[in-house]
């Protein structure tokens, strides 16, 4: 009888440990919930890329980034890597520009963040631009 109640001592100690390492997990492995606003921001965030993409379309567009030098892969790869506060704000600029001047303000726009990009050394498309590290 003590052989089987020395025997139920360890499995009931195996037990707890596993019970307490099975809780600890558990607590640190659980999953927040998302909510509505944060899968709606970032909808919103990918249309706003795609629409900065499609206008990359535009004949003007493409004439305007050749005779600057930049190749429309750049652009491209640039509006992928905007924070979503970063992309807000190119939007939010390009609905306050004037209608005639949409091309060139989204080009100077451009510009402007590739030579930021460029002084915080994460590219290096103009070599007039040197890094501020």
């Amino acid at each position: 009888m003590s052989g089987i109640r020395k025997h139920l001592r360890y499995v009931s100690f195996f037990m707890a440990m596993m019970m307490a390492l099975g809780s600890v997990w558990s607590v640190t492995a659980t999953a927040g919930m998302v909510g509505t606003g944060e899968m709606i921001s970032e909808q919103q965030v990918q249309l706003d890329r795609q629409q900065l993409v499609d206008m990359l379309e535009k004949q003007e567009v493409q004439d305007k980034l050749a005779d600057l030098g930049v190749s429309q892969d750049q652009v491209k790869e640039r509006i992928q890597n905007l924070t979503p506060a970063e992309l807000a704000d190119f939007e939010r600029q390009l609905a306050e520009a004037p209608a005639g001047q949409d091309v060139v303000g989204i080009i100077v726009l451009f510009l402007l963040v590739f030579i930021i990009t460029d002084m915080l050394c994460a590219t290096n498309v103009f070599p007039f631009v040197n890094c501020l590290r």
